[in-house]
């Protein structure tokens, strides 16, 4: 389990958080985004070393990136001077890596943060890779794409579910239990707002021009990637749901290693990638 999850890792913090901080107009971030590699290649680094004095400082290396991420957050709020619900979804994707920033410096220096052990801080990394930044980003966008109440919803859900969960670290089962109950509904509503787009010829949050008067609507990889992207989020949620019913009553249900298989890594490439991937795609033609 410990390879498959660093390389998923390595995809978060070499791809995932780059490609993605192109997608959040800011000027402020136009830093952020051409330094990353220094602070990222060190923390993909400090993932394949034994835990060690060096692993913990190429570690804190990467926390020290996402710590400097995290403080745009509050610098973007009193710029916008907005709390709608599209603007809280970003600047959650902002915050969180701060949080798998902080967890990977504790696992590679073999310390217990906060009584969590260190598999569940080894998990802690990609989690709010995914599950925080990515997720977060990709309702954000999809918001915008959508002035309905759905879209407000998966924008709200998602960054509120991100936090239950993190709580329930702290409180119990039960309580994380209803934090992937929220997450699972956000990020089900951003599958739904998607394919809708897909259908419609909408632009996933970069423009309301439809793809039919588009040379887009000619681009089938952009659909595809799109489309897979809502479909495997039926699958992934539905074994988070899974496993946190079976953590919280005890019935049967995914172990760690086959999550970390299915819910991880679906959720990294199926949806995490193909996302980004597509909406770089759908920026790089936008009007």
């Amino acid at each position: 389990m410990s390879v498959l999850v660093s390389l998923i890792v390595m995809l978060g913090m070499l791809v995932i958080v780059p490609a993605g901080l192109r997608l959040i107009d800011a000027a402020g971030l136009a830093a952020i985004r051409r330094t990353w590699p220094l602070f990222a290649v060190p923390g993909a680094v400090a993932l394949w070393l034994p835990r060690s004095a060096t692993a913990t400082v190429l570690a804190a290396v990467y926390a020290l990136g996402t710590l400097v991420l995290a403080a745009q957050a509050p610098r973007r709020l009193a710029r916008t001077r907005s709390l709608a619900p599209a603007e809280i979804a970003v600047l959650t994707a902002l915050v969180t890596p701060s949080v798998a920033g902080v967890a990977l410096v504790a696992e590679r220096s073999g310390q217990e943060l906060f009584g969590f052990s260190l598999p569940i801080l080894a998990l802690t990394v990609p989690h709010f890779h995914f599950a925080g930044f990515a997720a977060a980003l990709v309702a954000g966008l999809v918001c915008r794409a959508s002035a309905g109440p759905t879209g407000r919803f998966a924008a709200l859900s998602v960054p509120l579910g991100t936090l239950l969960v993190l709580a329930g670290y702290f409180l119990d089962d039960w309580a994380e239990l209803l934090g992937a109950l929220v997450l699972t509904a956000g990020m089900w509503a951003v599958a739904l707002l998607t394919w809708r787009d897909i259908r419609t010829g909408g632009r996933g949050g970069l423009t309301r021009n439809p793809l039919t008067r588009d040379p887009l609507t000619r681009d089938r990889l952009t659909r595809g990637l799109l489309a897979v992207s809502a479909a495997v989020l039926v699958v992934t949620m539905l074994l988070a749901l899974s496993w946190a019913l079976g953590e919280a009553t005890g019935l049967p249900h995914p172990t760690l290693t086959w999550m970390a298989a299915t819910h991880g890594l679906g959720n990294a490439l199926g949806f995490a990638l193909c996302s980004v991937l597509a909406r770089q795609r759908l920026k790089e033609t936008a009007p």
